[in-house]
């Protein structure tokens, strides 16, 4: 097993970078279809399809070895992996409260 180090800097700025890159994703694809959670709900697929590295047709073709090399890429992450893919779902929530908050507060656009 190869080691995986990353520093400090490199993770605290990889988190930051998910967490603005989805709350702007989020609140744009919030905006645009008037569905708050859209992209919180949206966020795990997108989290597999970043994870996983086989095929997508693959996994209507062959379930099961797709499947298998899911679970054993999702058994295999490191937390500096999940730290970075967490902030990224922090993001994309956090634009769902932001769009929520500015409809309540009487936004009619968003």
């Amino acid at each position: 097993m190869t080691s995986h180090l990353m520093s400090i800097p490199v993770l605290i700025i990889s988190m930051v970078l998910f967490l603005v890159l989805f709350f702007g994703i989020g609140f744009i694809t919030n905006m645009l279809l008037r569905m708050t959670w859209v992209l919180a709900f949206a966020y795990p697929i997108i989290a597999l399809l970043i994870i996983d590295q086989v095929k997508f047709s693959m996994y209507f073709t062959d379930p099961q070895a797709a499947f298998r090399h899911l679970g054993d890429k999702l058994t295999s992450l490191y937390l500096s992996d999940i730290l970075i893919l967490s902030s990224g779902l922090a993001g994309a929530v956090l634009a769902g409260i932001a769009i929520r908050l500015l409809r309540k507060s009487g936004y009619q656009m968003f």
